[in-house]
């Protein structure tokens, strides 16, 4: 079963979400570039900040889900957004900025992706990258556990799952292909409210392709024990309950020397 994606859901912490690419984007030393472009860009709200800064560019977003891209288009009509496989991503010609923000977390191949996205960006231009990197968390565990048990396994086994490595794992892939490399990690302490805040978060990002592969019978009795082990690992406080998030950052100058193939 293909998953798809609800921008609604992914929004209900917007702020949140959005830090950990604020704290990416401040760090590309573009001053004036004439093409920047998001790569997985979802619902459109964080690559309007790309215009934002860069008034003079020429700024699209590139996005799988119909439906993030229906959304996006409503959120900013400065930014060019379509419907794509980064994967198949083919500018006609190279790119000043390149941005990919917790997205080639979904790519089980993405470091074989790097040699071709770099190549992608001219001599001297930026590329940079966020992923989450909290994969061994909780959040993360309690889901793959409990996904595997009966009768939840010959459901969900395949599902799309996201990972990423260390910062020093791509600090090392781009060095290799010529960049100047900065890389980084950053885990947040996001302060939650609500019901069962935790679910809600993981319910609209790493753990939706495991709930939409569960049958209408059996999703409600495996939602309640989720949330019934999150709410155990992430006890509520009198402030909110903690959910802490680490994020792994990259920014990569291409070399102006570069001879990767194009």
């Amino acid at each position: 079963m293909t998953h798809t994606w609800d921008p609604d859901r992914y929004l209900t912490y917007a702020d949140e979400r959005g830090r950990p690419f604020v704290d990416l984007v401040v760090r590309i030393g573009a001053e004036a570039p004439a093409t920047v472009v998001d790569l997985g860009c979802g619902p459109g709200n964080l690559t309007s900040l790309l215009a934002d800064r860069w008034p003079g560019a020429a700024v699209s977003g590139l996005d799988s889900s119909p439906e993030m891209i229906a959304a996006a288009r409503q959120a900013d009509d400065r930014v060019d957004f379509s419907v794509g496989d980064l994967r198949e991503w083919a500018p006609g010609t190279p790119v000043d900025v390149l941005v990919s923000n917790a997205t080639l977390q979904w790519l089980p191949d993405h470091l074989d992706l790097l040699p071709r996205l770099v190549a992608r960006v001219r001599p001297g231009g930026w590329f940079a990258v966020q992923v989450p990197g909290n994969f061994d968390e909780p959040s993360h565990t309690i889901r793959r556990d409990l996904a595997a048990e009966p009768p939840y396994a010959a459901h969900t086994a395949g599902v799309a799952v996201p990972d990423s490595r260390d910062p020093v794992v791509y600090l090392e892939a781009l060095t290799a292909l010529g960049c100047e490399v900065d890389a980084w990690e950053t885990t947040y302490l996001h302060v939650l409210t609500g019901e069962d805040p935790v679910f809600t978060w993981v319910s609209g990002t790493g753990a939706r392709p495991t709930l939409q592969a569960l049958p209408d019978d059996l999703r409600p009795g495996f939602e309640a024990e989720f949330k019934r082990r999150l709410r155990e690992a992430y006890p509520p406080r009198e402030h909110g309950v903690v959910l802490p998030f680490r994020r792994i950052f990259v920014v990569a100058r291409v070399s102006t020397s570069s001879t990767t193939e194009r």
